[in-house]
C-alpha cells in the first residue's frame, strides 16, 4: 500500500534532463504520476488509457509523468512516443517504487507540494482511478478526464511492485 507522505529527498531522473530530488520536482506544481512494469502486460495493458488521462492534465497547474521500473532504454521502447509526449522518469532499481511503499503495478499517485499522497491505486481499478481524478481535478480547478474512456481494459489486479 502507498505511503501517506513521499521523501522529498526521492531522486526522479528523467529521460532528458536533470535529475532533481521530488521536493524540487514539487516546487511549482503537485505531481499525478502513473507507475508502470515495462516487463509486464498488466502494465502494457493500461498505456494507452493512462496516457489520456495524464493528457487531460498537460496545461493544469500539475505536472504529469510516467514512472518507468526499466532502465531509458527500456522505458523509451515500452512507451513508445508516450515517453517523448509526457515527462518520463526511469527506476530500473526500483528505488523510487520501494520509497513510495507500492506493492503493486500499474499504480498512479497524486503527490501534493507538501509531499502529502493524496491518491493511490495500485493495480487498474476505474473507479479508485477516477476518483483520484476527481479530487485533482478539483484541486487543480481543471475538467476531469472520462474515466475509464473508450477502450480501456476491465479491472484488474497488478503484479508484485518488487520484483
Amino acid at each position: 500500500m502507498a505511503i501517506d507522505r513521499a521523501p522529498g529527498d526521492l531522486q526522479l531522473d528523467p529521460l532528458q534532463g536533470a535529475g532533481h530530488i521530488l521536493s524540487e520536482w514539487l516546487t511549482t506544481f503537485q505531481l499525478a504520476v502513473v507507475v508502470v512494469d515495462p516487463f509486464t502486460h498488466e502494465s502494457a495493458w493500461i498505456v494507452e488509457t493512462a496516457g489520456k488521462m495524464l493528457q487531460t492534465y498537460r496545461d493544469a497547474d500539475c505536472r504529469i509523468a510516467w514512472l518507468v521500473t526499466g532502465t531509458d532504454a527500456e522505458a523509451k521502447r515500452f512507451l513508445g512516443p508516450w515517453a517523448e509526449e509526457i515527462l518520463t522518469f526511469s527506476d530500473p532499481d526500483r528505488t523510487a517504487v520501494k520509497a513510495l511503499g507500492l506493492e503493486s503495478l500499474p499504480a498512479f499517485l497524486h503527490i501534493r507540494q507538501d509531499l502529502a499522497v493524496v491518491g493511490a491505486s495500485e493495480g487498474w481499478d476505474p473507479e479508485e482511478w477516477r476518483a483520484i481524478t476527481v479530487e485533482l481535478s478539483r484541486n487543480m480547478s481543471w475538467s476531469r478526464p472520462s474515466m475509464p474512456g473508450e477502450g480501456a481494459p476491465a479491472a484488474y489486479d497488478g503484479t508484485p511492485a518488487l520484483t
